[in-house]
């Protein structure tokens, strides 16, 4: 089994220049009147008021590297009743995927490294941390909500087809603290060294896609600057049923969420 290196963050961001930054015509519909960080939090709210099919990516480079990690998760989550079932991949890794089921507080892990065969690792949800920039913590897609809700100066980019369906892209940015929301303290440590070297926050991008029913359904972080880190995720088949049971206690074993590359 091929086991992944972990990334330090003050080493792969360090850079004095980032692309994707805004151009002119972003900042003159930014200066538009419509309050377009309203519509992308009341679109996050009604996706998250309903259950929905989750497909999501993410990806990270290392600077100076030529190998991009690309993450695979999927699965069905009801994101009002706090519950799920997602499977978690490397792609091209030979690591077996795992299973996650997310019952309201506690995510169990089948397939974890932490555990015996046969057995389902048990984390507090609230209670983990990711290593790894623009990645949640336990793969949780409510973690990922919180943070596009949370984005600033938000301009109308048009629309554009997502899954087939006609939407209404929206980008902004998120501040530090949104992008560091319950990373680890050696993380948090990594990414105050290369801001205090910018002079300003690690700029991170936000996009949000809204259909006609005002549900969001893509969001995305993503940075670029001597690294990459994209984490995109698609919701769709809004209202699917959703089982996501704990498994029995017998087989439960709890653990410190984090030492897993497939959770952490």
């Amino acid at each position: 089994m091929r086991r992944v290196p972990l990334l330090s963050v003050a080493l792969l961001l360090l850079c004095t220049a980032c692309s994707g930054g805004g151009d002119g015509d972003s900042e003159e519909r930014a200066k538009e009147g419509a309050d377009h960080g309203a519509v992308v939090r009341a679109a996050v709210d009604r996706a998250s008021a309903d259950s929905a099919r989750l497909d999501e990516t993410v990806e990270m480079r290392a600077r100076d590297s030529s190998t991009t990690y690309v993450f695979s998760i999927g699965g069905a989550f009801d994101l009002a009743g706090d519950r799920g079932r997602l499977t978690v991949g490397l792609d091209d890794s030979g690591m077996e995927p795992v299973e996650e089921v997310f019952v309201g507080d506690t995510v169990y892990v089948r397939g974890s490294r932490a555990v015996d065969e046969g057995k389902w690792a048990s984390a507090a949800r609230d209670e983990a941390l990711t290593r790894y920039f623009l990645r949640a913590p336990l793969n949780d897609p409510e973690h990922l909500l919180r943070q596009v809700k949370a984005m600033r100066q938000v301009t109308k980019e048009g629309e554009e087809q997502v899954d087939g369906v006609s939407a209404v892209h929206y980008r902004g940015t998120v501040d530090h603290a949104t992008a560091t929301l319950r990373m680890t303290a050696e993380t948090k440590r990594g990414l105050a060294e290369v801001r205090e070297k910018l002079g300003e926050d690690v700029p991170v991008y936000a996009d949000a896609w809204v259909d006609g029913k005002g549900r969001a359904v893509r969001v995305r972080l993503s940075y670029f600057g001597g690294m990459k880190a994209v984490t995109t995720m698609t919701l769709s088949d809004f209202g699917v049923p959703v089982k996501a049971e704990a498994p029995p206690a017998e087989r439960v074993v709890p653990v410190t969420a984090g030492e897993d590359v497939l959770l952490a």
